[in-house]
């Protein structure tokens, strides 16, 4: 079968093209931009990419056509589509009828941490020798590739809540009908989608409603959004996790006084299973862990085999990644969008450095956040930062200097990228810990500091 994709190049599409061609089908694709990384993966798995969305690639005539949700009504492939008759569905739907609907599907959703969340489930699943299928919205250390189609049963999954299609509403995730499925937490976030918490708390009560009555969810015991969907009704078993054993919590664990969670004890009502070392930071990747360790239980992996596989993960690309040193200034690459993201990331990087110098650079990239919604919430999520650099280009729409205002003299703003930059070399001496926050590529901010350190030192 001949499978065209729209909208090829994004992550989600991109895993969806890569199973594809895994399963025996001819491929092809277009997007507005074809670039590397992902544009050369796809192309090395026999991919043809199309530039543009010319009505012209729809001939010669595929046998069907995967439609991604940056597609809308107006656009000229699409109208052309419309008016072709040629049978189209959406990448969740085309997945969830292709390849899921015979699999053991584990999903992962949650407004944080569903990408490294779905990486250690799909990992603990691989070092069990299950080799599972996944898609991951991100680039795991531990795989080359962030989707395959694996073997049966087990699939790993990242359950999206964005909407699915122009012509289908519904959060991805309603697709999946997950058997075991990870509710790891529960915020206001795509405010470009959702008009407020109860219609984001909705859409999680759809995904409830999937999981069959043998099934299992694992749930944020700490998180009162999550415990108000599950007041909705639950027909499933269920099981808590939370690192502070908040709300009486299955699944808890013990840290050091003062750790960084870096090493940790896995509690399982309160008896200790095993201790947890790793390269990861940060007690929300502790809660991540717990998640990823009752989820991978319930597929009939011990708790005992998990752990020793969590102290072999080697995480995410983009998630606290450290990109470079000069001078003993260490750069980071984080994907944090969100005020809770934020404070979190801040919280276990504090945690790492103690009384070293930390300076937080955002771009305020996300739907979300270029609309304001989380501008009262910034300046107290960086408050962990002893200097804090705002990038608010004039098209930003809300006042960024007022929304960091109670950070003083520590804050900073810069309306483009070159101010940014001399901004942050002025106020680098040596030895502190740069921390670049965004879910873009921010315009290459990451590896221009690091040229420009190396040149000063040269």
């Amino acid at each position: 079968m001949h499978v065209h994709i729209l909208g090829i190049c994004g992550t989600f599409m991109g895993g969806i093209a890569a199973i594809a061609r895994q399963a025996g089908h001819r491929v092809t694709g277009s997007d507005r931009n074809v670039y590397p990384p992902m544009s050369t993966q796809l192309e090395a798995l026999g991919i043809e990419l199309i530039e543009g969305y010319d009505p012209s690639q729809l001939s010669p005539r595929p046998d069907e056509v995967v439609v991604g949700n940056v597609m809308s009504r107006g656009m000229p492939v699409i109208e052309a589509l419309l008016e072709s008759g040629i049978p189209y569905t959406s990448g969740p739907e085309w997945l969830a009828r292709n390849v899921l609907r015979e699999r053991w599907v584990l999903a992962v959703a949650g407004t944080h941490g569903k990408t490294t969340t779905t990486s250690m489930l799909a990992w603990i699943l691989e070092d069990a020798g299950l080799s599972p299928g996944f898609l991951i919205g991100g680039v795991p250390v531990d795989f080359p590739v962030s989707a395959r189609l694996g073997e049966q049963p087990f699939f790993v999954i990242e359950a999206d809540e964005y909407d699915t299609s122009f012509f289908d509403k519904r959060a991805k995730f309603v697709h999946y009908r997950p058997r075991t499925a990870i509710l790891n937490n529960l915020e206001f976030d795509h405010a470009d989608i959702y008009p407020d918490l109860p219609a984001i708390e909705r859409q999680f009560h759809h995904l409830v409603r999937t999981v069959p009555a043998g099934g299992r969810l694992i749930v944020n015991a700490s998180d009162e959004n999550l415990q108000r969907v599950l007041q909705l009704g639950c027909w499933s078993g269920r099981e808590g996790f939370a690192a502070s054993g908040a709300g009486g919590a299955l699944w808890s664990a013990q840290l050091p006084a003062g750790g960084d969670g870096s090493t940790f004890t896995v509690l399982e009502a309160g008896v200790a299973r095993g201790e947890v070392r790793w390269a990861m930071l940060g007690a929300h990747n502790v809660d991540n862990a717990l998640a990823a360790i009752a989820a991978a239980r319930h597929a009939g992996v011990p708790v005992e085999r998990s752990i020793e596989a969590l102290s072999r993960f080697g995480g995410v690309r983009r998630r606290m990644e450290l990109r470079g040193t000069v001078r003993g200034i260490s750069v980071y690459d984080d994907f944090a969008h969100h005020p809770t993201a934020i404070a979190t990331t801040l919280d276990g990087l504090r945690r790492r450095v103690g009384a070293q110098r930390i300076i937080a650079v955002l771009e305020p990239r996300s739907n979300t956040m270029r609309m304001g919604v989380h501008a009262d919430a910034l300046g107290q999520s960086l408050t962990g930062a002893d200097e804090a650099w705002i990038y608010a280009p004039a098209d930003l729409g809300w006042d960024a200097p007022a929304a960091v205002k109670q950070l003083g003299a520590r804050a900073h703003v810069a309306t483009s990228l070159d101010a940014l930059l001399q901004g942050l070399l002025s106020t680098l001496r040596g030895g502190e810990h740069v921390l670049i926050m965004s879910n873009g590529g921010f315009g290459g901010l990451h590896a221009r500091l690091l040229e420009s350190l190396r040149a000063a030192t040269s």
